[in-house]
């Protein structure tokens, strides 16, 4: 019994993750495109709330939920890819972290040029792309994690 709750709660949160970056970056990716100030601060402050309510958690205890499905499984860290799936999911955390601060200036700069009644300054289109990249580093991590996950092995490994 203790596996499938430690696989469901694991899984859960995965998807939880997962859908919550998914569905906030196609929110902020819509608004931005859409190039209306208001729509983005909109966008933005969606997304901010977002991350700390969904994502943030969920990131935190995605590693733990795997952590203790190992346990219950009794699989070293080393298994390979479990090993894989640990430093994918670093690469993940290491572009998602930046993306954090970045969506905060995002959201202020936004607010920013609706109060002003101006245009998205400069600064939030080097910012977004910046967002853009960062994001796509996650979503390929966070995939090939998906993949090692249900697959469980490595590709390209003797």
């Amino acid at each position: 019994m203790e596996y499938f709750l430690a696989k469901w709660l694991h899984i859960l949160s995965s998807t939880i993750l997962f859908g919550a970056g998914a569905g906030s970056a196609f929110h902020l990716l819509a608004a931005t495109l859409g190039g209306r100030p208001a729509g983005v601060a909109e966008a933005t402050r969606n997304v901010v709330r977002a991350d700390w309510l969904l994502t943030t958690p969920t990131a935190v205890f995605q590693p733990l939920s795997g952590l203790w499905l190992l346990h219950v499984m009794q699989l070293p860290l080393s298994t390979p890819w479990v090993a894989a799936s640990f430093v994918l999911y670093g690469v993940a955390m290491a572009c998602w972290l930046p993306v954090l601060w970045i969506q905060l200036r995002l959201r202020d700069l936004a607010a920013a040029a609706v109060r002003e009644n101006g245009p998205l300054p400069a600064a939030y289109r080097r910012l977004f792309r910046w967002w853009v990249v960062l994001g796509f580093g996650g979503l390929f991590s966070f995939l090939a994690i998906f993949w090692l996950m249900v697959t469980k092995r490595v590709p390209f490994a003797s």
